[in-house]
Parts: C-alpha cells; sequence; structure tokens
C-alpha cells in the first residue's frame, strides 16, 4: 500500500517538479517556511483542511493543477530556490558541527526516546517530552551533526481530544495511516516483503516493520508491530502512546531499547555516543552489554565501555514518575540474560534496584544513571532537585557532587518564531538572525526596535490566533452542533482588544491549572472590570487514565460555559502542536502555576517569549533561571507552607496581586496612539534576555560540548586503547 501510494504521487508528478514528492517526504519543509509557502501555492484549500501535510496533498491534487504549476515562471522560481535551499542544508559538509569538531564528526549520535513531536501530521507525540526530542532533532540537523533517533509509530498515536457536554475529556484514537505521512518502510527490496526485525520479549518474538522519517539531514527510525507476523494482543504494543498497564510498559521499553539497538545495527549503524531520553529506553545498555561480553570482554570492561558513551537525560523531578518494574516481571523477561552477562541474578537486578518509597522495585532511572557516564537534569533547579532525589546512590559523595549536571532545555525557534516576527528580526536584528540566533550580542539589538512595529507584529500575530478559535468553534458548531454553552466556552466572545492570558499545557493536577479560580469574586472583577478586563484561554489535554487531570479540566470547562464569565474564559479542545503554534504566538501573558519545584524545565514559555507574550510563573523549571525582575512576573508569595492548600492560598493571593496592581495597569497604559510603551518595554527585555540563551541552537551545542563530544573522544580512546 505504501509502494502504491508513493508510485502515484510520483507518477502524478510532471518531470520538471518531480522533486515536489522528495521535499514532501522531508520533515525539513515544516520548519523551513519557503517550503510551506511552496506547498500553499499547491493547493491552499488542501494545505489548510489537511493541517499543513505535504503528503496528504500530493495524494490529493488534481493532475491538471501539477501541470500548470509545472508551467508557471513563478512556482517555478520558488521551487527552484526552495530545492536549492534543501540541497545547501542536506548535502553542505561545511557545518557548525564539522568545524568545530572534525576529528569526530563522522561517528553517529544515537537518540532514543518514547515520543517525538516533529510535526502534527506525525502524531506520536504526547506533550513537552516529544516536543523537546522534535526539537532536539531538527536543531541537531541544523548544526549538521550526525544524527540518527529511534522511537515509535504509534497506529493511533496519543489521542484526539473532545469534550462532552458535561466538560469530561473523550479520547478519541484515529487510525494512523503511514501512506498519509512523511514515512518510507526499511529494510525493504524491489518486489519483495519488507524484512522485519525481530525482539524476544519473555519466551516469544515480537516483530517489527520499521519506518523512516527524515528530518533534514536527521534520520529517525520508527518501530511498528501492527503486522501479521505477531499474534493480535502483540500487534497492540505499538498501538497507543503511554497505553496499557505496567506489563504492557516493559514490553514496550523491551522494543525501545534492545529493539533500538537491533535496528540501528541492522542499518549498519555503529553510533559512537548513546543518548537516553528519559528513562523508557534504559533497557537500551544491557542489549549494549551483551553485546561486549559475547565478544569476549568481561562485565566489568563491558560496562566501562557502555558508561563511556552513553548520555543520560532525566526530565521527572519526583520519585512517582520514574518508571519501575516489580522484580518478578525482570525475572520473567530477563531471566536468560543474567547468564548471558556472566552475572548472578541478585548482581543483575542490582543494576536497577530501588525502593522509592513503595518498597523495592527495579527502577529505569537507577538503571540508567548506573550505565550512562554522563547525566544531565534539564534546567538548573532541576539538577539540584536530581542531585538531592538521587543522592543515596552515593553516598560517600557530598549532594552538590553527585554525578547530574543540567543542559537547560530550549525550543527550536524556525518552528516556533511566528512570521510576523520573523521578519521584524530580519529587519532590526539581523537579516541571518536564525543562523546567529545565540549570540548574546545580537539580541541587544531589540531596543533599537521601534515601540509601534513590535506591538503591530504581536497585534498581527493575536488576530491570526483569534481567527484559528473562532474557525475551531465554526466547525464544532457545523460538525457536532455544538450548543450555546459550548460555543460560549469555545473562545468565539473573547475580545481581541483586551488582555488574553494563556494557559495551554498537560492537564496533570500539580500544574494546578485552577490556581486562578481560588477567589472567584477577585477573579470576576478582573474580568468584568469596565475598562481593563482579563480573558483566559485555557488549552490541553488530561492522560486518559488520569481521572483528578480530567475532573480538574472539567472544572475549567464548567468555568468557561457559565454565562457569568461573560464568555471571557475559553477552553480550546484538541491542544496539539498545530494550535499550539497560535497560542504562543498570540497571547499576551503565557501563565504557568506549577507547584515547585515539580516542573523539571518546561518550554512552552519560551515559545511565547520568542513571539513577544510576556511570562507570568511561578519560579520553577527554566523559570527560575531566566526571570531578572524586568522581563516578565514571578509568582512569589510572601511565606512558604508544607501544607498545600495553605500553598495554594497563598500563590493565588500572590497572582492576583500581580494582576490587579502591575500586569493589568501596565497592559491597558497606552499612549495617544494606542500603544502600551511600559508593557513593550518589558516585551523587549523578555526577548533579549530569553533570545540567546532559550533556544535549542544553545541546547545542542551545550549537549554536544559538555557530553557528546567529551564521550565520543572518552569511547575513542578505549577501544583504541
Amino acid at each position: 500500500m505504501t509502494e502504491s501510494s508513493q508510485v502515484s504521487i510520483q507518477e502524478k508528478l510532471p518531470p520538471r517538479i518531480s522533486r515536489l514528492e522528495e521535499l514532501a517526504y522531508n520533515f525539513w519543509w515544516s520548519w523551513h517556511r519557503p517550503s510551506r509557502e511552496l506547498f500553499k501555492q499547491v493547493d491552499r484549500t488542501l494545505w489548510t483542511t489537511t493541517r499543513h501535510n505535504p503528503v496528504q496533498i500530493l495524494l490529493g491534487v488534481p493532475e491538471e493543477r501539477l501541470d500548470r504549476l509545472a508551467h508557471d515562471p513563478i512556482f517555478l522560481r520558488d521551487y527552484d530556490a526552495v530545492l536549492m535551499e534543501l540541497d545547501a542544508d542536506i548535502t553542505n559538509g561545511d557545518s557548525w558541527y564539522t568545524q568545530a569538531y572534525p576529528e569526530v564528526c563522522e561517528s553517529p549520535i544515537a537518540y532514543f526516546s518514547a515520543e517525538f513531536g516533529l510535526h502534527t501530521s506525525l502524531p506520536i507525540y504526547s506533550g513537552g517530552l516529544g516536543v523537546l526530542s522534535g526539537d532536539h532533532t531538527k536543531e541537531a540537523s541544523d548544526l549538521g551533526l550526525p544524527f540518527v533517533a529511534v522511537g515509535f509509530l504509534y497506529e493511533q498515536g496519543y489521542f484526539r481530544q473532545r469534550l462532552d457536554a458535561s466538560g469530561w475529556q473523550e479520547a478519541i484514537y484515529p487510525p494512523l495511516n503511514p501512506d498519509e505521512v512523511a514515512l518510507r518502510p526499511v529494510f525493504c527490496e524491489d518486489g519483495d516483503a519488507c524484512r522485519v526485525i525481530s525482539v524476544r520479549v519473555g519466551d516469544r518474538e515480537i516483530h517489527l516493520r520499521i519506518w523512516e522519517a527524515l528530518a533534514g539531514r536527521a534520520r529517525l527510525y520508527l518501530m511498528d508491530a501492527d503486522i501479521e507476523q505477531n499474534a493480535p494482543w502483540d500487534r497492540q504494543l505499538t498501538a497507543r502512546l503511554y497505553g496499557g498497564d505496567q506489563e504492557m510498559r516493559i514490553q514496550q521499553e523491551i522494543l525501545l531499547g534492545i529493539g533500538g539497538v537491533y535496528i540501528l545495527r541492522n542499518l549498519g549503524i555503529k553510533p559512537g555516543v548513546w543518548h537516553i531520553n528519559e528513562g523508557h529506553s534504559a533497557f537500551m545498555v544491557l542489549e549494549r552489554l551483551r553485546e561486549y561480553v559475547q565478544a569476549g570482554m568481561s562485565f566489568e570492561e563491558a560496562k566501562e565501555r557502555v558508561q563511556a558513551s552513553t548520555i543520560f537525560t532525566t526530565h521527572t523531578p519526583v520519585p512517582a514518575g520514574h518508571d519501575a518494574f516489580p522484580f518478578m516481571m525482570i525475572d520473567k523477561y530477563f531471566s536468560h540474560l543474567w547468564e548471558e552477562l556472566g552475572l548472578s541474578r541478585e548482581t543483575f537486578l542490582d543494576m536497577g534496584s530501588h525502593d522509592g518509597g513503595h518498597g523495592g522495585a527495579f527502577n529505569m532511572t537507577k538503571l540508567a544513571l548506573m550505565m550512562a557516564g554522563r547525566t544531565n537534569g534539564v534546567s538548573v533547579l532541576h539538577g539540584e532537585v536530581s542531585r538531592k532525589m538521587w543522592h543515596s546512590l552515593w553516598p560517600e559523595r557530598e549532594e552538590k557532587d553527585v554525578p547530574i549536571g543540567h543542559v537547560t532545555n530550549g525550543v527550536h525557534l524556525p518552528s516556533w518564531v511566528g512570521q510576523a516576527m520573523n521578519s521584524l528580526y530580519r529587519k532590526h536584528i539581523s537579516p541571518d538572525w536564525m543562523t546567529r540566533q545565540d549570540e548574546k550580542v545580537l539580541w541587544g539589538r531589540i531596543d533599537d526596535m521601534p515601540d509601534e512595529e513590535l506591538w503591530e507584529a504581536h497585534v498581527h500575530l493575536k488576530m491570526k490566533m483569534f481567527s484559528t478559535i473562532r474557525e475551531r468553534a465554526r466547525v464544532s458548531r457545523i460538525t457536532r452542533a455544538a450548543s450555546p454553552e459550548q460555543l460560549l466556552a469555545s473562545g468565539i466572545f473573547l475580545d481581541p482588544d483586551a488582555l488574553v492570558i494563556g494557559f495551554a499545557r498537560r492537564f496533570a493536577t500539580y500544574k494546578r491549572a485552577n490556581l486562578i479560580f481560588r477567589d472567584i469574586e477577585r477573579l470576576k472583577a478582573l474580568i468584568h472590570h469596565r475598562y481593563r478586563p482579563v480573558q483566559f484561554i485555557f488549552a490541553g489535554k488530561a492522560h486518559p487514565a488520569d481521572d483528578p487531570g480530567k475532573l480538574l479540566m472539567q472544572e475549567i470547562y464548567n468555568y468557561a460555559r457559565s454565562p457569568e464569565f461573560g464568555g471571557r474564559i475559553a477552553f480550546v479542545e484538541d491542544y496539539d502542536m498545530h494550535l499550539a503554534r497560535y497560542l504562543v504566538q498570540g497571547v499576551d501573558i503565557w501563565l504557568n502555576t506549577p507547584r515547585r519545584p515539580m516542573e523539571a524545565s518546561g518550554t512552552s514559555g519560551m515559545k511565547a517569549a520568542f513571539n513577544g507574550g510576556i511570562n507570568l510563573s511561578i519560579l520553577d523549571g527554566w523559570w527560575a533561571e531566566a526571570y531578572n525582575g524586568r522581563n516578565g512576573w514571578a509568582i512569589q508569595p510572601e511565606e512558604m507552607y508544607n501544607d498545600l492548600y495553605q500553598q495554594d492560598d497563598a500563590d493565588a493571593n500572590a497572582l492576583y496581586e500581580l494582576l490587579e496592581n502591575e500586569v493589568v495597569p501596565l497592559y491597558y497604559e497606552r499612549d495617544r496612539g494606542d500603544i502600551p510603551h511600559g508593557w513593550v518595554s518589558m516585551m523587549k527585555e523578555s526577548i533579549r534576555t530569553v533570545g540567546p540563551q532559550y533556544s535549542t541552537r544553545r541546547m545542542v551545542k551545550e549537549y554536544t560540548e559538555k557530553y557528546y563530544v567529551p564521550a565520543l573522544r572518552e569511547a575513542r580512546e578505549l577501544e583504541e586503547g
């Protein structure tokens, strides 16, 4: 089926524009603006209805239209320019990485993650971890790293969200058709069936079909168990992201870690560095240990090799968030392995044995910590929290010397900066600002940007956000016969001229989406102020098994559909990367209210800042290190409490006071031209300080300099010595 889809595209395309197929099958187009404009020219209606999916566009566009484009001089000019840039980006060996580290630039870096957010058309992500993995992959391509990534092709993705009339979340799992996404099968020969990879999982073999997604020069390999060679229950192993019980979870993690090694070996890829992104893929180290031992090394020698070339990034600041499996489950799936490693059962289990407060279990984070030579958290504060959390593994050291560093997360600017802001940066910062985005001196030029132009760009993006929200509401009314109350909650009555505060993220209870509702009368006074009204847009999904998170969402939805709030609170359904772009580019304020220190990093506030939004946040995650008193607001109660209820009250009070006394007055303080110069000044300070420090350009360079290159050099020395 996949082959026929690709053939149909090739057959439809006239020779003069035949490389449109090549462009469509590389997610490079998703962060290259002229490429997106090119596909809009192919068919603007299909661009909108397919949610920006070039493969579906090429499958659906009439051949007559393609023939006309092949003779359109304007289209051909744009087409040739885009393909020249694609070739330059992918084939040019003169990248930052090859210039900076020529001695190791040929050794691949393997990156394992349970989810990847490259684009909405490939829905194999649930939230922050996946979007970060996708941004990391894109930036690795931009910088020229020899980057290969490994994950799953979830046939049903995470889920599409729909709220019923009461606000209860319904999870919908539309099947993903690989033929309609930028994916190609690997291990396929012309005329023959595609070869599968087989992985031992307990007492049976699971067979995997492998797909390749290109992201610039980076490659992402995705496992798919939904094939006829597997039993019906085994075909479900790659059906959903974070679905099923603990038994399914350990089977998935065996496939990800051990199966991922098999894939790279079968492809002939020999990574110099192996990067474990969160503990889901930590079983990878067991297979690598086995390989070394089978090659004749002692276990200790094998361990030294694995540690030298393994990097582990932990994202979870709370003990309950780390995967841990009962020892009997480890016995079931790995009893054959400790003998192959020359270990006793007790020694093997000790690699992951950890008591997280609920009895001993095999902890995936401990396994990764013990087998990775280099480990990091994802913000300064998260590094501190992680060193404290795992101090018991190194009792002989002081807490500050626990070997867990930090690399603060960043965001991929070409993917998230709106066109209005991009044009402004090109004009006033530098035409090549995107390639120089991590230069601090460059961002100082933001101070010379006219306030009127920055405000105009922000208002333009705000209008695009409102247009998107209203279009969603229109479609909901037509397709679902949405009630008046549901339309009220959808955001169609929001005022584009009023202050808009956005809160969009995963609906977990610790993120406290309902903190602003702590004092309803105080909130109403803000919302219904005659001259200075405040509005709120909420969006996000709760995990399908997280009933407390769904109840929290239902609470907010019921506020949004209540006439007493006058349509100034909205809940926008089905939050994904597509909607996220409009929200982070359009809101005035980005609100974040987690219980400190439970937010490891967060990146949505960074995206808002790059687009002129101002952060209003608890001093947690990345904001704890970014806030300087002039680039946004920090929610800081006068007193800290051990009692969560008291702490919520204190945090809510601090939030109300900021809104009442600082945020709202500053927004509505305008000159005769309706420009809020004080507000724009804070926008500039936010952009200037966030700009060079919180992009994936800085982040991937930091990983390269602090982790990848030292690991490559150490691993090479061990092999040569």
